[in-house]
């Protein structure tokens, strides 16, 4: 089979120096039996806490939300040093490894979101639709490191490693302060009343915020694919003289 090129990965995420720092000390320190897959499955564990967290702090009490809090270190620990760990061993694997983690990174996409809309802190619609919107931004990254060979990691200053920190404070307020844990606002929709809470407030600035950078984003590739792909017979591709 032919070799895959690889894609440049760009990433200038506000917390990328340092966190590329303890990523590499992490994966020199690994014992000799761990691999870049058992990290995976690290992070789909953590997904999976993330989720629990969620539909306990829900359901049964808030402070379960602290598991929430260890799903996200545990789904970043997992889910930030598999690739790190193959490229200090150098054992990179283009084609499997970018296969099985873009498959898994998507359900544990689901995992955590249909979790976090089960749960009744946010509504189940809100919650899909920022999973929704997340998914168009993966693949829209995964069709622009097939065409041209640029794997974008961040957006706005803010990649994965950053919401998950976001998550986590956002976590912390809920359990631990009270107006906010209590917050409630009567919105009317469609002739409809929906009673909205701080996580629901928290996930629309958030959806919005997915929903700008998307439009944004396939707006400036477009005009990007444009310029490198003109019409035939278009000015654009003739010759300069």
């Amino acid at each position: 089979m032919r070799k895959r090129a690889e894609s440049v990965r760009i990433q200038t995420s506000i917390l990328n120096g340092v966190e590329k720092k303890v990523l590499v000390w992490l994966a020199e320190r690994q014992p000799r039996w761990m691999t870049s897959d058992m990290l995976t499955m690290t992070g789909s564990a953590g997904a999976v806490i993330i989720a629990a967290g969620f539909l306990l702090a829900g359901r049964v009490d808030i402070h379960y939300l602290w598991l929430s809090i260890l799903g996200f270190v545990i789904n970043w620990y997992g889910d930030s040093l598999d690739g790190t760990l193959a490229r200090v061993r150098k054992r990179q694997r283009p084609i499997y490894g970018y296969y099985l983690d873009h498959t898994v990174d998507a359900i544990n996409e689901v995992v955590m979101f249909m979790g976090a809309g089960l749960s009744g802190l946010v509504h189940f619609e809100i919650a899909i639709s920022i999973l929704v919107v997340y998914l168009l931004l993966t693949i829209n990254v995964s069709v622009n490191a097939h065409l041209k060979k640029e794997f974008c990691l961040t957006y706005a200053k803010m990649g994965p490693t950053e919401f998950r920190i976001i998550m986590i404070i956002v976590c912390a307020v809920l359990m631990y302060v009270k107006p906010v844990m209590r917050f409630s606002v009567d919105v009317s929709v469609a002739n409809h009343i929906a009673a909205l809470s701080a996580l629901d407030v928290v996930a629309l600035a958030i959806l919005c915020l997915l929903l700008a950078i998307y439009l944004i984003t396939i707006i400036k590739d477009a005009i990007d694919y444009d310029r490198r792909d003109p019409m035939p017979g278009d000015d654009r591709n003739m010759p300069e003289v």
